[in-house]
This record gives structure tokens, C-alpha cells and sequence, in this order.
């Protein structure tokens, strides 16, 4: 079986109409009707809305105060735009925060963070595909016996998606990224964090 994935050069909006394309092109062929799609202030969920008409489209917000207290990033007008051509709008915890509690047998603390930090080896947008899909699953919003295509981003706007299917968080390793669409080629890296009591990280990384 072949494939056909596609880097983008740089993250970020520029790449949100590609993204809706390729993943719109993609879904026709495999006859998916369900669609997730992260978004922030709304605008791209809006856009999806139009590039997926006649399918499910769901969109994931960041959590009501992710930014500011009691404020929701998701705007009103965004909201009735949306929700007007026959969206679906999800605002919950992310789920990757407190995974430790749902996943059994769980190894630390910090179980959440490693599993985000890993997918992020990848790029934000893979992480972001893996977390709104488990989070739409845990809402009942897609089912786990049925591939759905999700659009995330690095930021504002798109620029990964993928062909996923869906698990819930009490069986997170269940869920599957079958097929990457496109993505970022060279994410940016963070640098790494300083050694407790030493140097900074860019002192460490200078030769000596």
C-alpha cells in the first residue's frame, strides 16, 4: 500500500487552506463523514465548515479559562457562524491533563506529560490530533469503531492532519494515527531545560 504525505516548509496559518484540502481529498476517498478540527479563536473551524459541508464537523476549543480566567478564546460571533452551517462546538478539559487518574497502571505522576511530549517528537499538531480525538471520543461525539479525519495546527490556523481511529481516555493506547496526511517538516525544537543548580540550556549546548 502507498501513500502520499505532504511537509509544509514552515508551521502555521499560511497552511490552513492546504490542510483543508488534503484532508477534505482524503475523506472523500475513504468515504469518511466525521471530522475533527482544533480551533482556538474559531476561525478555522468556520472555514472547515464550508470545506467539509455535508459532513460532520466537529470543533475543539481550548478549555474555558485556558488564557484568562472565566474567558472563553472561542468567539461569539465564530460561535453562532459555526454552530449556523451545522457545526458542533466541544469545550472540555484536555486530555492529556490528569491522565495518570484514567489510565490504569499508569507509571508516574507525570504520565500525561511524557505521553504529550512524545507525540510532540512528531510536531504540536500530531499531539493536538491524538488529544481532540480521545476528546470527542470521551464526549461521544465519534465512535471508536469508525476512522474520523482530524485538521490541527501548530498555532493558529492548520497544518497537520490525519486519518485516526478514535479510543477513549481509559483505553488511550487503543487509539490509532493510521495515516498522516501532512504536517510540519521541521517543527520548531524547544530548547532543552537546565540541569537543576547548573548552567543555562544554552550555555550547556555551547562546545566547550
Amino acid at each position: 500500500m502507498e501513500a502520499k504525505i505532504v511537509y509544509f516548509e514552515k508551521i502555521g496559518r499560511e497552511n490552513t487552506e492546504a490542510t483543508l484540502s488534503i484532508a477534505k481529498k482524503r475523506a472523500d476517498e475513504l468515504g469518511v463523514k466525521t471530522v475533527l478540527v482544533a480551533s482556538t479563536v474559531g476561525d478555522t473551524a468556520v472555514r472547515a465548515a464550508d470545506v467539509f459541508r455535508g459532513m460532520k464537523v466537529v470543533a475543539v476549543t481550548h478549555p474555558t479559562g485556558f488564557r484568562e480566567l472565566d474567558s472563553q478564546e472561542f468567539t461569539e460571533d465564530n460561535k453562532k457562524k459555526f454552530e449556523s452551517k451545522g457545526g458542533i462546538i466541544l469545550t472540555t478539559r484536555a486530555a492529556f491533563v490528569g491522565l495518570t487518574r484514567q489510565a490504569p497502571g499508569a507509571p508516574s505522576n507525570e504520565f500525561g506529560d511524557i505521553v504529550a511530549n512524545t507525540l510532540r517528537m512528531f510536531s504540536q499538531g500530531v499531539k493536538v490530533v491524538a488529544e481532540i480525538t480521545v476528546m470527542a471520543a470521551d464526549a461521544g461525539l465519534v465512535r471508536t469503531d469508525e476512522d474520523v479525519v482530524v485538521v490541527s495546527g501548530s498555532g493558529r490556523g492548520a497544518d497537520t492532519a490525519a486519518v485516526v481511529r478514535p479510543a477513549n481516555s481509559r483505553d488511550l493506547f487503543r487509539l490509532r494515527i493510521k495515516e498522516l496526511l501532512c504536517k510540519p517538516h521541521f517543527p520548531p525544537v524547544p530548547p532543552p531545560p537546565a540541569a537543576p543548580g547548573g548552567p543555562p540550556a544554552a550555555a550547556q549546548l555551547r562546545p566547550a
